[in-house]
């Protein structure tokens, strides 16, 4: 049913009220969004706050460890052929962030909410959705994440008895695992570009076989499940076999995949694949990813990357060399003061391309960079790196608060 017919009981009111102004304060103050901070403050005063505000909302959760903003955003714009939504657009995907934006949506119809994976079950308990999407588990934020396969673990559990129907991404094991405990999936072969965290089965530890695109442990049978969606190159077949053209503004086999996901999620809710799939289109950047900016004269295009997997997928986007690469990372609270994961990824991927290393960990991405045998220099911030590049349009990666840093240098 759209909209909060049953009204708030003057607690929930008062959070709610007190949450705003809050986070209206904090944006007066420049300290961001206010959205965790209003929410924090509004669930210490109704800490049953989020359960009470989704109750009239047909909730859907979106949890990975890549591409849940993204596809997020592709099934919110999706759902409003069917109704109003409200989403929390700008990412702030814990349990404050999730408060504070279905406050703002008590004419909605749908809710469609980014979920941080590790607070998945906690959130499927608390809102009842009616739909949850599992895109990817992989390793991320090492000093704090739980190992991938406790984390696949954890959501099986919490999602064991869930009436949601659970839209799976049927070529990643460790999401197969977690589903499996699900009495309704709808299955999704989005592809698997990362594999290196699903090599043990999740069910008995044995040596999972993969010849293809299949997989399967041969000691104990478990194995990847029909799909009855499928991303098959620039189409998204339906369960009726139709193939449907996906037409993107945003780059990269990843956001097509999250675009087949999007699509089996908007089916739940009558929405068809090619109104879906239309609306899709609309997403330019999603929170200033993929965003072409202009800085110092020259076209910067600002690419997210925040885990080895996400790495890989954004190399395979990335304009062929000599197009100039500036990489920064850093290693705040918000990424994982742990950079250990640097040497999972395959840096030989940018062989060709002149390189320009910034951000707090510049040194530690530069060791790694030696040893991969790639050619680079090291410099203080991105008017020097910009300054130092040849032409053509430079591609700038950066995990999150190296990327928050750079938007707001070039005023994005």
């Amino acid at each position: 049913m759209a909209g909060n017919s049953d009204p708030l009981s003057p607690r929930a009111k008062l959070a709610v009220t007190a949450g705003k102004a809050v986070a209206a304060a904090s944006r007066a103050a420049g300290r961001g969004s206010g959205s965790v901070i209003g929410g924090r403050v509004a669930l210490k005063l109704d800490p049953d706050l989020l359960g009470r505000l989704a109750q009239n909302l047909d909730v859907i959760l979106v949890s990975a460890t890549n591409g849940k903003t993204t596809t997020t955003r592709l099934i919110a714009e999706a759902l409003r052929a069917a109704g109003p939504v409200v989403s929390n657009a700008l990412g702030a995907n814990m349990p404050a962030g999730i408060t504070s934006a279905l406050a703002g949506g008590s004419e909605s119809k749908f809710a469609v909410i980014e979920v941080d994976e590790k607070y998945l079950a906690g959130v499927a308990r608390d809102t009842d959705p009616k739909c949850i999407a599992l895109l990817n588990l992989s390793r991320d934020q090492l000093d704090r994440a739980a190992e991938t396969r406790m984390l696949a673990e954890n959501w099986r559990e919490g999602l064991a008895g869930s009436k949601a129907v659970v839209v799976a991404n049927c070529d990643d094991p460790l999401v197969v695992w977690a589903a499996s405990s699900s009495a309704n999936v709808i299955w999704v072969a989005a592809g698997q570009m990362w594999k290196d965290d699903a090599w043990s089965c999740p069910s008995c530890g044995g040596v999972m076989q993969r010849p293809g695109d299949d997989w399967f442990c041969g000691e104990c049978g478990f194995r990847r499940p029909t799909p009855t969606w499928a991303l098959s190159g620039d189409h998204v077949l339906d369960p009726h076999g139709s193939a449907w053209p996906i037409h993107l503004q945003l780059p990269g086999r990843a956001n097509k995949a999250n675009a087949a996901s999007s699509a089996a999620v908007a089916a739940v809710f009558g929405v068809p694949p090619q109104v879906a799939l239309e609306r899709m289109y609309q997403v330019q950047a999603v929170a200033g990813r993929y965003d072409v900016v202009q800085f110092q004269n020259r076209d910067l295009r600002l690419l997210l990357a925040k885990n080895p997997a996400g790495w890989l997928e954004t190399f395979s986007l990335i304009d062929p060399p000599p197009a100039p690469v500036i990489l920064s990372v850093n290693a705040r609270g918000a990424d994982g003061t742990d950079t250990s994961w640097l040497w999972d990824v395959d840096y030989t991927r940018l062989t060709g391309h002149p390189i320009f290393v910034i951000g707090d960990r510049k040194l530690d991405l530069a060791v790694r960079l030696e040893v991969a045998n790639q050619h680079f220099q090291v410099c203080e911030n991105l008017d020097q790196a910009v300054q130092m590049c040849p032409p053509g349009r430079i591609e700038v990666i950066a995990n999150y608060t190296a990327f928050q840093d750079l938007r707001r240098r070039v005023g994005n």
